[in-house]
């Protein structure tokens, strides 16, 4: 039955992968070179910035989630294993938001919020 686990897991680590690459180099960039993007805060930056890390957070969710499912083939279910598993996923929330809108989005600061209650909430 374990292994049912770990080839759900795998399918999810692989369909990150491949949606991160993929997007990148077959939505997002011919995307970007569209020149009616809205323009917030001056110009059509913070909206590709936007896009592209809203893009790569659902791919930093499904390894988060690949993490998980991986845990469900052990035989004992780990609380505080999946309290880290879901904080280390929204720290790296945290960190792709913050740093894919150099801070204009204000998502980061939910982000790392959640994850240190998570690791507060877990111990």
């Amino acid at each position: 039955m374990e292994f049912i686990f770990y080839l759900a897991a795998l399918l999810l680590i692989s369909l990150a992968f491949a949606h991160s690459y993929l997007g990148e180099r077959y939505i997002l960039c011919r995307l970007f070179k569209r020149d009616n993007l809205p323009k917030l805060f001056g110009s059509d930056d913070f909206t590709k910035r936007t896009l592209r890390f809203a893009w790569h957070l659902t791919s930093v969710a499904w390894l988060g989630m690949s993490a998980i499912v991986a845990v469900m083939a052990q035989p004992e279910l780990n609380k505080s294993l999946l309290g880290q598993i879901i904080a280390l996923t929204f720290a790296a929330h945290f960190l792709v938001a913050l740093l894919g809108s150099k801070g204009k989005h204000l998502s980061w600061m939910v982000f790392g919020a959640v994850s240190l209650l998570v690791v507060w909430g877990s111990t």
